[in-house]
């Protein structure tokens, strides 16, 4: 009789409650982004060379052995620059706006933006004295009292974590397939 009583009581409950109740209809899907939206991403990953930023993501990864480091680095080589652009570009495409995408683009293909691409990722450890500032390049303070570069530069610098997340992420689905 008692179990009767708990039941009827625990029953009552769940239905009076709407806490209990069922969840409600999942929200509409986002907006589709628009093929032109990615296809500048795609670009502007190509010009920034973000392989190289999965290549150093896969070097820092922590692996179980020397030989597991090895087979991600040689797999990630397999793979070709255009498709790590374009398996990344859908998701930044999020956090990156189309007009951030083509000024940047812009930007990396001039002969200082080629200039910033090489040295960020083939510089080595530089040795900076207490209150020097550094020199700035004439063209560079050209660029940067540009208003849309400047807008551009700050939207991608907030980026740059989701870039480094998608490249993990595109690590770990490099690394799960059979090359």
């Amino acid at each position: 009789m008692k179990f009767a009583v708990q039941a009827v009581l625990g029953l009552s409950l769940v239905f009076a409650n709407p806490v209990f109740a069922a969840p409600a209809a999942p929200a509409a899907p986002a907006a589709a982004i628009h093929p032109d939206h990615v296809k500048a991403v795609q670009d502007l990953l190509g010009a920034m060379q973000v392989e190289k930023v999965l290549r150093g993501v896969a070097a820092r990864s922590r692996y179980q052995s020397d030989a597991q480091r090895q087979a991600v680095l040689a797999k990630v080589d397999k793979t070709p620059p255009a498709e790590v652009y374009q398996r990344m570009a859908p998701a930044l495409s999020k956090v990156i706006s189309a007009d951030t995408a083509a000024e940047m683009t812009r930007f990396y293909n001039t002969p200082y933006g080629k200039q910033v691409i090489y040295r960020k990722y083939n510089s080595g450890a530089q040795l900076v004295m207490p209150g020097a500032k550094a020199a700035i390049p004439p063209e560079e303070k050209k660029e940067r009292k540009r208003a849309a570069y400047v807008k551009a530069s700050t939207e991608l610098a907030n980026a740059e974590p989701a870039i480094d997340h998608e490249a993990f992420l595109l690590l770990q689905q490099i690394n799960k397939e059979k090359r």
